[in-house]
């Protein structure tokens, strides 16, 4: 726990991801300061801190977590090193602001989460849909019975960001570093679900690759093979029967952007956005009470974000920190933590599982 109001000394792991978004996230937030900030190259590292006036680089995660002034760490480095990073940072101490997909698998995310509950560490994941003013008109309708009893639940999340094959092989093209459009957006879905409707009780998966091969621009452009999803269909039933299709892919030349509908015995509400440049900008709520048109809902006022940035990623990421902090005056971890990171990451597993079986495979209940 740490003393309200208290300025909370911050570390910055990740410096793609964490340049654009984090680094001014956490500059705005009025509890936060940057401390230091890793990059694995020193001459980065340093040229990184002088940019954004930050005080310590740090080519190492061991040496961030040895600063006395590092209270925190946020991490947003590709998926196969949050595990080693994470850890080591709880290990030390340190309360943990991580991206998704949490982990490589389940069992290296329940791993983290029993660490942190070991050292009674603050744990925050960056599902940042839960804070987006029209996501959250769309909870507080659902939670009031807008709908009445959902009968069918349907996801379109379907852009274009992997759909030009010259697009270089990186980790993103392999599926052993967490690549993939399953880790990429799939992550999210699985907790929105969880937050909106509930649990998961069984689904199938059928994940697929539209781009068999890339250039890898370390050697002169040879292709490389991709073995990381850009395709999934999911079909899932969740705890209380209700139908649920998930069509996800980041390879759709003009996909329809994300959209959310829910259609009940009672009404119907849309979400959606079809916004290819920016996954938070965008989004506009319709509503529809049994056989009426659907008419665009008002997002209440006090929903809104207070400041908005070019970036719409950051807004809603500044609501992440607010949690992390808020959960540092607390004592205690305030959803999303790593136990929603578990969840979204054991989903995930199973939907590898689905495709590689070819058969429905059921969600154990979560301890």
């Amino acid at each position: 726990m740490v003393s309200a109001q208290a300025e909370i000394g911050v570390a910055i792991v990740g410096t793609g991801f964490g340049q654009k978004v984090h680094i001014p996230a956490f500059q705005a937030h009025h509890r936060t300061r940057i401390v230091a900030v890793y990059h694995r190259d020193p001459a980065k590292a340093e040229a990184i801190a002088q940019t954004h006036a930050i005080p310590h680089a740090c080519s190492s995660v061991e040496e961030i977590v040895t600063l006395p002034e590092v209270q925190g760490v946020s991490i947003s480095t590709p998926p196969f090193l949050h595990y080693p990073m994470a850890k080591t940072v709880l290990q030390a101490g340190k309360h943990l602001l991580l991206e998704k997909p949490t982990t490589l698998n389940a069992a290296e995310a329940k791993e983290l989460q029993y660490l942190a509950i070991a050292n009674n560490l603050v744990t925050t994941m960056n599902f940042e849909f839960r804070c987006i003013p029209a996501w959250l008109r769309l909870a507080d309708l659902l939670a009031e019975g807008y709908v009445g009893q959902p009968r069918l639940i349907k996801v379109d999340w379907l852009v274009s960001s992997r759909a030009d094959a010259s697009r270089p092989w990186n980790w993103y093209a392999q599926k052993e570093k967490g690549g993939g459009a399953l880790g990429a957006i799939g992550s999210h879905a699985f907790d929105y679900i969880a937050w909106l409707f509930g649990p998961i009780q069984r689904l199938s998966a059928r994940l697929s690759v539209s781009v068999p091969q890339r250039p890898d621009p370390t050697s002169g452009g040879q292709l490389k093979p991709v073995d990381a999803d850009d395709t999934c269909l999911i079909m899932a039933e969740l705890a209380d029967g209700t139908p649920c299709q998930i069509s996800l892919s980041a390879a759709t030349y003009q996909g329809r952007g994300h959209w959310v509908e829910v259609y009940g015995d009672r009404g119907t509400l849309t979400l959606g956005s079809s916004n290819q440049k920016d996954y938070v900008h965008g989004f506009q709520l319709w509503g529809s009470h049994n056989a009426e048109p659907l008419t665009e809902l008002e997002i209440p006022a006090e929903l809104e974000f207070p400041r908005t940035w070019e970036d719409g990623r950051i807004a809603p990421f500044v609501r992440i920190i607010d949690r992390w902090v808020q959960g540092m005056d607390q004592g205690r971890s305030l959803a999303p933590s790593l136990p929603e990171g578990v969840y979204s990451q054991q989903l995930m597993d199973l939907a590898h599982e689905s495709n590689l079986t070819g058969t429905w495979v059921e969600v154990p209940s979560m301890p």
